[in-house]
């Protein structure tokens, strides 16, 4: 597969988006957490999706971006739809509804794992190297560390919705590689984003009127109505427009970080809007998870050895 050269370091501005997103995807688990007590998987899935779709392709047409009409653009939404949003979305949600948000999260933590071996074999420009590869396992020690034993001690519960979550997992990997081919085809990606989650919707549609009828479900509350409209608005529409600027960008794996990051936002959410407070072992876990995400980016790692090497030429006797 030929692909365009992307940025393996990412810049500030990418590790920026790249945090925003982790905050929007973090605040996913809860809300999809809340709304999975009241309505079901696919309902909840289903509205996700749409609503985003309904308020992205009239931000399209305010900011004058064409709506792409080419087949294969549009076999590629169909593509990324399944990957990325219909299957995983619906896998996660099932999940939750089963599982705690946070061991979803911490099992949504091993995208990139699967995402080194799929880009791996996949790209051209993003192949294994020791040091990513010591990253991301440094990184998701952070994520176990970070949920603590108790996360790890009730995987023997609910298996199936545990591999619902790490099958979703693979897919988002699959996906983070397959998206690129948006950035070769010159598809903007408002577009993308729009694209995909409109042929999303337009395959759950029949699906939730179907298996769920949703006229039949009694009326949820205001906190699931909440819930459901922020996870469309906020955490799937918004922030898909950063996830397609951030893999035009920094390509495959960089973009898989962000699942590093989204078990530290949701508890930083949660002592921020619930009063949680935060223990020694999630400043640890965030420490190594940190030291994952520089391993992987290679700048940190980079300069420290410019900066050793620096202090060697500077002592006496090393001319």
């Amino acid at each position: 597969m030929n692909d365009t050269p992307i940025k393996a370091v990412m810049g500030l501005r990418e590790w920026a988006m790249l945090v925003a997103l982790s905050v929007l995807w973090g605040g996913s688990f809860l809300f999809v957490g809340v709304s999975v007590r009241e309505l079901p998987p696919l309902t909840v899935v289903t509205l996700r999706v749409g609503l985003a779709a309904l308020t992205l392709l009239p931000v399209l047409r305010v900011m004058g971006i064409a709506v792409p009409r080419e087949r294969r653009v549009w076999t590629a939404f169909l593509g990324m739809g399944l990957l990325n949003n219909v299957i995983p979305f619906t896998l996660i949600a099932w999940g939750q509804s089963h599982i705690a948000a946070g061991l979803a999260s911490i099992l949504n933590a091993t995208t990139p794992l699967f995402g080194v071996l799929v880009a791996h074999v996949w790209t051209s420009d993003e192949k294994i190297t020791p040091g990513r590869l010591a990253g991301v396992i440094v990184g998701f020690a952070g994520v176990v560390v970070m949920m603590g034993g108790a996360a790890l001690q009730a995987l023997g519960v609910n298996v199936l919705a545990q591999i619902a979550v790490l099958i979703a997992s693979i897919f988002y990997a699959v996906s983070g590689v397959f998206a690129r081919r948006f950035n070769r085809m010159g598809v903007a990606p408002l577009a993308t984003a729009a694209g995909m989650l409109t042929v999303s919707s337009l395959l759950l549609l029949p699906l939730v009127l179907v298996v769920d009828r949703p006229w039949t479900l009694p009326a949820p509350s205001t906190a699931a109505v909440l819930s459901v409209l922020t996870l469309a608005f906020v955490s799937t529409a918004f922030a898909y427009i950063l996830y397609f600027r951030i893999l035009a960008a920094a390509g495959a794996l960089n973009i898989l970080l962000v699942t590093f990051l989204i078990p530290v936002s949701a508890i930083v959410l949660g002592a921020t809007l619930l009063g949680e407070r935060l223990e020694p072992k999630h400043f640890f876990g965030m420490a190594l998870i940190g030291l994952g995400l520089a391993a992987i980016d290679a700048r940190l790692p980079a300069a420290a050895r410019r900066l050793l090497s620096g202090l060697g030429r500077a002592l006496p006797g090393s001319d």
